[in-house]
């Protein structure tokens, strides 16, 4: 399975969220709403995820394996800092 698009959309509040990012599969497949957050080891990403009865959250869709997970994570994050070091002007278009 091949990670035919990212498209980020940066968050302008200030926060821990940087930005909500949907991710396509083999052009046929997307996950949406995955979260790039800072930590206080930098950048991660967080799964879409849903607030259960118990009140824990948890993920709706995520990989199954660590290998997957690192290639998605590498991607956007990859994207992510691509976009944020192209000018402002332009992010702001990216952006939307």
């Amino acid at each position: 399975m091949q990670i035919t698009d990212v498209r980020i959309r940066k968050v302008a509040k200030d926060g821990k969220m940087k930005a909500v990012v949907s991710i396509t599969f083999d052009e046929e497949f997307v996950v949406h709403d995955i979260k790039v957050i800072e930590g206080e080891k930098g950048l991660f990403i967080a799964m879409p995820s849903r607030k259960a009865s118990d009140g824990e959250y948890r993920d709706i869709a995520h990989p199954i394996n660590s290998a997957t997970r690192e290639r998605i994570a590498q991607s956007i994050l990859d994207a992510y800092e691509s976009l944020a070091r192209e000018p402002e002007e332009e992010t702001a278009k990216e952006a939307i």
